[in-house]
């Protein structure tokens, strides 16, 4: 381990001001630190976003229930709408002599409000199951991304130590003479 300290902090590894080299030290470059970022978010979020998903599925769940009990409501206003329909189609026939256009038109107007309640009806189910998703879905990423930084934040401050840092100011002093040596 103290090989691998060393070779982050030793002064050879560091370009002098003013040059321009490639780094070629591979556990300096950004794909490595990614990867380190990523496994640990990954690695620490999964329990959370299980638990987080599990929550929200009942609760859409529950949201679903709900929608079909509306629905189960409006089945059974449009069987009562069906059962006055037919009601009136029977009084259609008595009093057809008197005014066939005028029941017809009774008809249409209650199955076109019928019909239209199950529409609003449906629509409303659905936004609402949309919704929710959408509001899930948001929280939950918030929440992972939080947890998972604070986490990987965490780890890092107590992967460092007084001794580390003291040899990297003491490297970057070392820099800055270098560098105040040259301009003069």
């Amino acid at each position: 381990m103290k090989n691998i300290t060393d070779s982050f902090v030793s002064a050879g590894h560091w370009p002098s001001a003013g040059s321009f080299e490639f780094n070629t030290d591979i556990l300096a470059t950004n794909p490595i630190n990614l990867s380190v970022v990523l496994g640990v978010l990954i690695f620490f979020g999964k329990g959370v976003l299980n638990d987080l998903l599990d929550k929200r599925k009942q609760r859409i769940l529950s949201t679903i229930r709900n929608s079909e009990e509306l629905r189960r409501g409006a089945i059974e206003q449009l069987e009562r709408a069906r059962v006055r329909l037919r009601k009136v189609e029977i009084e259609a026939d008595e009093y057809r002599t008197n005014g066939y256009s005028e029941i017809e038109r009774e008809k249409v107007n209650l199955i076109n409000a019928t019909c239209n309640s199950l529409e609003r009806l449906e629509n409303y189910k659905n936004e609402t199951l949309f919704f929710e998703k959408q509001r899930a879905i948001n929280q939950v990423r918030q929440q992972v991304l939080q947890q998972a930084l604070q986490r990987a934040l965490g780890t890092l401050n107590s992967c460092l130590n007084s001794e580390l840092h003291f040899r990297t100011i003491s490297v970057n002093i070392g820099i800055l003479g270098s560098v105040e040596e040259i301009t003069d």
